[in-house]
């Protein structure tokens, strides 16, 4: 709607779209269909066509004057740079309409903001664009010099980086709506309801908490081992602790595969028997012990097996940075061994939280399930994990219990990243269509889907198999429901606790 104003008053000529990868179709289709504006998608496809066309020596972004170009490409000098030659120093009558502005911003879990690829982009670019436009509905990371470094892209006159965000300033610039804001003047927005699913009386040798006890019990040699190290050693050690924990956390089967990673590599260290210093490692190299990539990072595009052997890589990096002599990591090594053998009996089986799952499914969406021919009524759900291992957990572990029922093979989807952009499309179509059309009724999405992706049509039930330790995460899965056009008068976003 700003875009259209603007463009009725004569004050942007030309417009660069700068949205994530998973989106960039989306906005390309409601463009054209809700506003009749065409865009051309600035892409590998188009720039190699417009250079068979036209000749190499052509600057693609002279070619039309409204683009939509992914985060990811923006990031890459080779789009980049023409960009900037098509701007120059400042262009007049141009805007710059950038999606999730929250991924902008510079991480930070330190005293300063650190720029990512995509800060030091946008920080380059935006002071080109006359008019800026940015948008976002989630919350900032809660670090103000981050949230002043956003602003100060917006309008380098008014805000400073480092410097505290004066309220009257900040509302010059920013316009923020919540949905009772709206619910005030008439607007429908479903009311959220968020189910917590506690899971209590498990037999203390259940290999959830078995597992747990004895992760639990491997910090302390390790941390004991460490305690004269480098600094960087001791960070390494943390991180290889937390991606195990958070691994457990989320499924028995994502744990065991990245515990073999870890464990073959202390083994191999330890039969090495060196006790020569390992090289120091940066821990920016090891960002998906941390947490996966979602639909803002250039590896959601990858396909599922190239990001596992990047997070096996680092596994093993951050293994051999905090490693030692063989001598002094025998107790972890037994404690691994341990904990692998739980893992590798219990990783195929249901756990508790799957069967609380199956068990809702058979009370909401198939009520006869375990008959042969077992009818499906119209309701859908979406689960959110982390990890592929999960989901693919989740999928062997539904499509068994669901095995039987009437049109058991085309129940059940996923939604990943690397799936390609016309998979994406259909899946979407497929799980927005109306039920009594499309047999699918249950969608398994990693975070890759958790922007963006508009999935409230037919369903109105959300489940967090895992619960991801960044809130800004939960509440972006919640929003691919809990938003307008929800049929639903309440949408409900389930959540599991393990009391143990």
């Amino acid at each position: 709607l700003i875009l259209r104003e603007l463009l009725m008053r004569q004050k942007v000529r030309r417009c660069v779209i700068c949205v994530p990868p998973s989106v960039v179709r989306q906005w390309w289709d409601e463009m054209e269909e809700r506003f009749g504006l065409t865009f051309v998608i600035y892409n590998r496809d188009f720039v190699s066509r417009v250079r068979q066309e036209r000749g190499y020596a052509i600057n693609p972004w002279k070619t039309h004057t409204r683009f939509i170009i992914s985060q990811a490409l923006v990031r890459d000098e080779a789009y980049a740079g023409p960009l900037r030659d098509w701007l120059g120093e400042f262009a007049g009558r141009a805007l710059l309409i950038l999606d999730e502005a929250h991924n902008v911003a510079p991480a930070s879990g330190a005293k300063y903001a650190i720029d990512s690829k995509l800060t030091r982009a946008v920080r380059d670019l935006a002071p080109r664009f006359e008019h800026k436009l940015f948008l976002s509905a989630t919350p900032h990371n809660g670090h103000s010099n981050s949230f002043s470094a956003i602003l100060e892209m917006l309008d380098p006159q008014k805000f400073c980086r480092g410097i505290p965000v004066h309220h009257a300033s900040r509302d010059a610039v920013m316009i923020r709506r919540l949905k009772h804001d709206l619910r005030e003047i008439g607007e429908e927005f479903p009311e959220r309801k968020v189910i917590r699913i506690d899971i209590d009386g498990l037999p203390e040798d259940a290999p959830e908490l078995a597992l747990s006890h004895l992760l639990q019990q491997y910090r302390e040699p390790r941390e004991t081992r460490l305690k004269a190290a480098t600094k960087s050693q001791r960070a390494s050690a943390m991180l290889v602790v937390i991606s195990l924990q958070k691994r457990l956390l989320s499924s028995i089967e994502a744990f065991a595969r990245t515990l073999d990673v870890h464990r073959r590599t202390m083994k191999r260290q330890a039969d090495e028997a060196s006790a020569a210093q390992p090289p120091e490692r940066r821990q920016a190299t090891l960002s998906l012990l941390v947490s996966p990539p979602g639909s803002d990072d250039e590896r959601a595009a990858l396909a599922e097996e190239e990001v596992a052997a990047e997070e096996d890589a680092q596994m093993e990096a951050a293994t051999v940075a905090s490693s030692g002599p063989a001598e002094a990591m025998g107790p972890e090594l037994e404690l691994l061994h341990e904990m692998a053998r739980i893992a590798n009996q219990a990783r195929y089986e249901a756990d508790s939280r799957l069967r609380h799952l199956v068990a809702w499914v058979k009370e909401n969406l198939c009520p006869d399930l375990g008959a042969s021919g077992a009818h499906w009524n119209d309701r859908r759900v979406l689960i959110f994990t982390e990890y592929t291992d999960t989901k693919r957990y989740l999928i062997q572990q539904l499509q068994a219990a669901i095995a039987g029922s009437d049109l058991d093979g085309d129940r059940i989807m996923t939604f990943h990243g690397g799936i390609g952009e016309k998979r994406r499309e259909d899946i979407k179509a497929a799980f927005n269509a109306d039920p009594a059309r499309h047999p699918l009724r249950i969608l398994v999405a990693t975070d890759a889907a958790r922007e963006g992706i508009n999935l409230q049509n037919h369903c109105a039930d959300l489940f967090h198999f895992d619960v991801p330790w960044n809130p800004s995460r939960m509440e972006q899965r919640n929003g691919r429901i809990d938003r307008k056009l929800q049929r639903s008068p309440e949408v409900r976003c389930h959540y599991f606790v393990v009391r143990q």
